[in-house]
This record gives structure tokens, C-alpha cells and sequence, in this order.
């Protein structure tokens, strides 16, 4: 006669976290977007991503970002004059220096992304460090500031070149850089 045994098995149950951080209203359109940020315990690894939420429809468009991604700003950029309505997002995206995930040291980027979600262009070199950036919606052009990493030294250094570069935001083109 066989032996027959019991194996109880247990695991944390907080493994798994969702966190929705905020919902953003697109003026003009039928959408909310909600930012959304789950946290994998276990894994020690967390993912950002943005919902497009059609709220007449209930149908949802998800945009997602690199593992470990970290989203500073949503903002929209709606100049009615120009027929401009898109969304902004600005955040850490890639890991250049290559030293285990994205991290403080690692450049801002632009992602620019249709009032639907369904279409995303990053706007800003991947080696490009975003500081600062304004809307001149006379215009309809994106003035960002920051800096090349002129030497390819994953770093900020004297040797990098500071710019100002201006973008179209009907053509998603840079119109030039000083």
C-alpha cells in the first residue's frame, strides 16, 4: 500500500500591486487617460503604462512603457487654431548608461501620442537629456532645452553640448536647433 501525503503550500499575497495615479481628461475628444504603475514584488521589477479610455464607447488603448520607465509629466497640447491635439509625456524611457535598468541618471525623453493612444512617436533623440520645454502655441512648436551626449559617454560632462531645439507639432519634424 502507497503513502499518501498532503503539501501545503503558501505565498505573500502582496505580491502584486496596482497603483492608478491619476486620470486626465482629453479635452476634445471622448477620452480619459489613466496612469497606471504595478509593482512586482517578487520579480523586484515595476511597469508604467497610460489607458486611453473611450468613455462613450468603454473601448481602451493601452501604451506601454519600458520596464522600470518612469513617467514624469501627461500633459495635452490642444492649439484648436492649428489643428493640434496631442499628448504629451515626458519621462525616463531608456536605460543609456546600461547599469541595470532605467535610473537617475538616465535622460528624460518626450513621447508624443495621438488624443486616442493609438499612435506614439518619441520626439527626442534617445541620447537627447530633455531639461526643460514650452508650448508656443502662436506657432505650434515644442522649444525644448537640455544636452547631447556629444562624447557618447552615457553621462553628463563640460564636454556635452547644450541646445535649444525647436519641433513641429503638426509634423512631428525638428524645425532646428541652436
Amino acid at each position: 500500500m502507497g503513502i499518501i501525503g498532503f503539501l501545503n503550500a503558501y505565498a505573500q499575497e502582496k505580491s502584486y500591486q496596482v497603483y492608478f495615479n491619476k486620470l486626465m481628461k482629453v479635452l476634445g475628444t471622448e477620452y480619459v487617460i489613466a496612469s497606471i504603475r504595478n509593482d512586482y514584488k517578487v520579480f523586484k521589477k515595476s511597469e508604467n503604462y497610460l489607458v486611453f479610455i473611450n468613455t462613450q464607447t468603454t473601448e481602451k488603448t493601452r501604451v506601454d512603457f519600458p520596464e522600470d520607465s518612469n513617467i514624469r509629466e501627461v500633459q495635452q497640447i490642444k492649439i484648436d487654431s492649428l489643428g493640434i491635439n496631442r499628448i504629451l509625456v515626458a519621462g525616463k524611457i531608456f536605460d543609456l548608461n546600461m547599469k541595470n535598468g532605467i535610473d537617475w541618471d538616465d535622460p528624460i525623453q518626450i513621447i508624443i501620442l495621438s488624443t486616442d493612444g493609438k499612435e506614439k512617436i518619441q520626439l527626442t533623440d534617445t541620447n537627447f537629456f530633455t531639461r526643460n520645454w514650452v508650448v508656443d502655441e502662436f506657432t505650434g512648436s515644442l522649444v525644448v532645452t537640455g544636452y547631447s551626449d556629444s562624447n557618447d559617454n552615457k553621462r553628463y560632462d563640460n564636454r556635452d553640448k547644450s541646445e535649444i531645439r525647436i519641433y513641429d507639432l503638426k509634423t512631428l519634424q525638428m524645425k532646428g536647433k541652436l
